[in-house]
């Protein structure tokens, strides 16, 4: 068995009972998604395909907010699988460094792996998938759809993001729309461009059936 053949058993194995929004599928969309990106890209697609596949191996949002369990969890297994040092270090930067975190985090390490699985992931937020991913989770945490009296918060810290309960279409506003302009790749880029413009859509239908126009 090869190492990426390895690394998607014990994915599975790891997010079998994950929250829908950050299962196996959202991994395994989020690692086709970078098979394409990586096409256009000179790159280690070694590299690109375990980061891609190891980025929410233990997604801090459900273990209390530590954010070390999931680069600590993808560094044992790749080390058990005695894959290269300089492959593990690399796909450990792209762990650490994938966040949004708020928008105002500053990557510590630079890639064109990271670029790419970065994107990847992005990808995955936005669109039809990206609004049912998040309408998921906002059901996963009990919020509330929508709150008129309750605005987006911009240029929130990291830890207001990360504590924030605010309703799910705030969401919209505080993450998903920006993404767009934050991709790394040109065909991310592209890609953004197409999902970006069908939330626009579905945003401007649910305030039109919300307020009873139609």
């Amino acid at each position: 068995m090869t190492l990426i053949d390895s690394t998607i058993q014990f994915v599975k194995q790891q997010l079998e009972n994950a929250e829908g929004g950050h299962d196996w599928f959202h991994t395994q969309r989020v690692y086709k998604n970078a098979l394409l990106i990586a096409q256009d890209e000179d790159c280690d697609l070694t590299v690109v395909k375990l980061g891609a596949l190891l980025h929410d191996i233990a997604d801090s949002k459900f273990h209390d907010g530590d954010e070390s369990i999931g680069p600590k969890t993808a560094r044992a297994f790749l080390e058990s699988q005695n894959a290269e040092k300089a492959v593990i270090v690399h796909v450990i930067h792209i762990i650490d460094n994938i966040s949004f975190k708020g928008g105002n985090f500053e990557k510590e390490f630079h890639s064109k792996e990271l670029d790419i699985v970065q994107d990847a992931d992005r990808l995955d937020a936005l669109g039809a998938i990206g609004i049912a991913r998040t309408f998921n989770y906002g059901g996963f945490k009990n919020r509330p759809l929508y709150n008129p009296n309750i605005q987006p918060k911009l240029g929130m810290s990291k830890d207001e993001y990360k504590n924030s309960e605010a309703p799910t279409l705030n969401h919209f506003y505080e993450k998903l729309l920006l993404l767009k302009d934050k991709m790394n790749t040109e065909t991310g880029k592209r890609l953004a461009e197409q999902r970006h413009a069908y939330m626009q859509g579905f945003l401007a239908e649910f305030y039109a059936e919300w307020e009873g126009e139609r």
